[in-house]
């Protein structure tokens, strides 16, 4: 008699990418792309993760990789303002926020010029799309985050795809003339942005869904480009609520386990796999504080 299946599977295929510790990795987007890169860190791989800080939506992502290629410092005129004492950054995460001009310069252009090089000499670029919501500063120029600036001076709309198409093609060739060996794995977080509802969410990440797979449709032939199921193993396998947070909202340590485990099989031969878990062991034993020494 065949067992009952009690959860559907979600099939994530070989990305044939063979990965090791000295593959080199760049990764962007959301705070989940936070989460996995974390974990790849403590495996013992060269990641430059979020070099921009959190970024949530596919042009906010798209402007951080032109910058990256370029090797294009800030404009202290132009990108940075200053809000209720702290100075910040048009481009970047809150994080990069500090007292001063020139700290936040000097913070944001170290980390531009270190993952230029990353990027330069990486083997897999992670790139995790959020939302396809955007905020326009004054009508006129899209911005990564708004800082908490009055929110009258924002307009907030949703990309479509042909946005993000248009965006991502030519960016994509460009980052094949800059780093031949380049791979692209494109994934969408399963955080839910619940601002706008359910309907809501599942609009922006079927938009970003729809963008992703028609330029898989696109450009397969000639670059090396895949689409790792991370938001249909939490939406549709986990599919529990014990899978997130207390806030109900953000995948749980455990969930974001579950996926990496699912990323390496995709990704990473046994042997390396096995040398990943006692990277990740020997760090979690250096960090431990012991209660006598």
């Amino acid at each position: 008699m065949n067992q009952p299946r009690l959860f559907t599977t979600v099939d994530t295929p070989s990305l044939d990418l063979r990965l090791t510790p000295e593959s080199g990795i760049v990764s962007l987007g959301s705070c989940f792309a936070d989460e996995i890169g974390q974990r790849l860190e403590d495996g013992g791989f060269a990641i430059e993760a979020n070099p921009f800080g959190t970024l949530y939506n596919p042009a906010s992502i798209a402007a951080a990789l032109h910058r990256l290629v370029d090797d294009r410092e800030l404009d202290a005129t132009a990108d940075l303002v200053e809000h209720e004492g702290l100075w910040h950054s048009w481009h970047h995460h809150g994080s990069f926020s500090r007292k001063t001009q020139q700290e936040v310069l000097d913070a944001c252009n170290s980390r531009i010029h270190q993952a230029h090089r990353a990027l330069r000499d990486a083997k897999l670029l992670m790139v995790t799309f959020g939302t396809a919501w955007v905020f326009e500063l004054d009508g006129e120029r899209l911005v990564a985050n708004c800082h908490k600036l009055p929110p009258q001076r924002f307009v907030r709309r949703m990309m479509d795809v042909p946005e993000i198409v248009a965006l991502w093609q030519p960016l994509l060739q460009k980052l094949l003339d800059f780093n031949s060996r380049l791979s692209v794995v494109f994934t969408v977080s399963p955080i839910r942005h619940m601002a706008d509802g359910a309907h809501g969410n599942q609009l922006s990440k079927s938009t970003l869904l729809l963008a992703i797979d028609h330029l898989l449709s696109i450009l397969n032939s000639q670059f090396s480009i895949h689409y790792f199921p991370s938001y249909e193993i939490v939406l549709d396998e986990l599919r529990d609520y014990r899978f997130y947070g207390p806030d109900l909202v953000h995948p749980s340590p455990l969930a974001a386990d579950i996926v990496y485990q699912r990323f390496q099989q995709a990704t990473m031969s046994p042997a390396v796999r096995e040398q990943a878990h006692l990277n990740t062991k020997q760090h979690k034993r250096e960090q431990h504080i012991p209660l006598h020494k």
